[in-house]
């Protein structure tokens, strides 16, 4: 059982080392997909594998044994390693759990600041102008979705670049990429191996709106030209957003603008199914690991209730 049960909480660091390479061999929106994925359900798993220990650790215990109406406390194969494993999970557990609920009021309170922000400033369209003499841009979910500016970004760049990055941020909102950051953010703090992971996804969800930006413009040097103006009029200002935003300065933006300026490379389609294999992989072991102990648990609690082990 333990064996078994260590595999989530291993695989995850596997992710870790792969999420750069596929970023580089998929597509963007493929990889943001494959990518996030992954993420959740490798963090769902660890988790879940988190609270097998917990649980299996207190049924060991006569009291709660009772409560849980077991005729005898569980017994399981290396009985020693099951107390010190469920000891150590409980405090990682409790941690993530402090963790998560810590962000969550954060990034609700950002949310709820940046709604009120967007809704005070003149608005054209889906087009919020904020006046405030730091450059930012970003792509403000909600209803309606929101592309907001600041009047310094907007006094960084010409008319041509504004058009750029405003076809940017709607490329974000058109594809939710802010599910996909809230996503990677609980994923990364639900197992430490996850944060490269979620650095991969933030890049992957700003390549994927510059390639639909480039693709509505025309013009792959237009766009790197003003992300990278725009980088630099903002690098001196600390975004205040929430983390699940997508703004167009965000990630290694000298990445991203060399990407637009080379040419779109074929796919080695062998290397490309060979990668996005390995990922759904790993997400497969995870869930089938845990999955498998969960219900072995399940069955032998039935049996130290007394009941028909068969």
């Amino acid at each position: 059982m333990i064996a078994l049960l260590l595999l989530p909480l291993v695989l995850p660091f596997a992710l870790r080392r792969t999420a750069r390479r596929v970023l580089e061999r998929l597509t963007p929106v493929a990889a943001l997909w494959l990518l996030t994925g992954s993420a959740v359900i490798a963090a769902g798993c660890s988790v879940a594998a988190l609270a097998a220990f917990v649980l299996t650790g207190l049924l060991r215990v006569p009291l709660f044994a009772a409560l849980g109406e077991l005729v005898h406390p569980l017994r399981i194969s290396a009985d020693g390693l099951v107390v010190p494993a469920a000891v150590l999970s409980a405090g990682a557990l409790a941690g993530c759990a402090w963790s998560l609920t810590r962000w969550a009021l954060s990034q609700s309170g950002a949310f709820r600041a940046a709604r009120a922000q967007a809704g005070c400033g003149p608005a054209a369209g889906d087009l919020c102008v904020v006046d405030s003499p730091h450059p930012d841009a970003y792509a403000l979910p909600g209803r309606p979705h929101r592309i907001v500016v600041t009047t310094g970004m907007l006094r960084s760049l010409d008319a041509a670049e504004r058009e750029a990055l405003f076809a940017h941020e709607r490329a974000h909102n058109a594809g939710g990429h802010h599910y996909f950051l809230a996503a990677a953010e609980l994923a990364a703090r639900c197992h430490p191996a996850l944060g490269p992971v979620r650095d991969a996804i933030r890049l992957a969800a700003e390549r994927a709106a510059d390639e639909a930006a480039a693709t509505v413009v025309g013009d792959r040097r237009l766009i790197a030209r003003a992300i990278a103006r725009a980088a630099l009029a903002g690098q001196s200002a600390r975004a205040a957003r929430p983390d699940f935003v997508p703004g167009a300065t965000t990630g290694p933006v000298p990445q991203r603008v060399k990407a637009l300026l080379t040419t779109p490379h074929v796919t080695h389609r062998a290397a490309a199914c060979g990668l996005a294999a390995l990922l759904i992989a790993c997400a497969t072991v995870s869930f089938a690991a845990s999955a498998t102990e969960m219900i072995d648990v399940h069955h032998q609690v039935e049996v130290a209730q007394g009941e028909d082990a068969g």
